[in-house]
């Protein structure tokens, strides 16, 4: 059995229009400890990103308190919206989810971050079989990953989580099938 901890960042700096290097708010540093303490006693063996700085800092914590690597997974980002910034972000994301082939110019379909997201997923699970592995990602690349293994989740759950950062999503594998998805809200527990 292998098991895989998303995590999607904390809460990010949204004055900063550069996704690459978006960095957290001061919130979303003291909250990126509340994923130390949910991770601590889950005996993980090796922990990967997205290249975007919110990502990695949200994880960094917990990674340097194990003594673990951050590997980083270019394939792990978020999408790419457009070249320019969304006002309209709202209707952009349902029109997303109503059809995951619809994009703007210079942006990535839902279907397309999902399958890059899977595919980078699959590549990991066939070299860690039966480890606990620990990925730091973002809600839309999550979300894909959830509804690639569960068709359920659509746009009404992800308007659920769109302001819960950080969020912990626990996939359960039997070779590569996923046997379990389990939602975790750090803010409750």
């Amino acid at each position: 059995m292998t098991t895989v901890y998303f995590v999607r960042h904390a809460e990010p700096d949204y004055s900063n229009h550069d996704d690459m290097s978006r960095e957290l708010t001061e919130k979303g540093l003291a909250d990126s400890k509340l994923v130390t303490r949910f991770l601590a006693d889950k005996n993980v063996d090796v922990v990967f990103s997205s290249p975007y700085k919110r990502a990695v800092d949200t994880i960094r914590d917990f990674a340097v308190s194990r003594g673990l690597e951050i590997h980083t997974e270019n394939d792990f980002r978020e999408r790419k919206v457009d070249s320019g910034w969304i006002e309209d972000f709202t209707s952009f994301c349902k029109a997303q989810w109503t059809d995951f082939d619809y994009k703007l110019t210079d942006g990535e379909t839902l279907r397309e971050v999902q399958t890059r997201n899977i595919s980078a997923l699959n590549r990991i699970l066939s070299e860690y079989i039966d480890k606990t592995i620990v990925i730091g990602t973002h809600g839309t690349a999550l979300s894909t990953i959830i509804n690639f293994y569960d068709k359920s989740f659509d746009y009404s759950h992800f308007e659920k989580i769109k302001g819960l950062m950080p969020w912990v999503v626990k996939f359960t594998f039997q070779d590569d099938a996923c046997t379990d998805i389990q939602q975790y809200n750090l803010f409750e527990l």
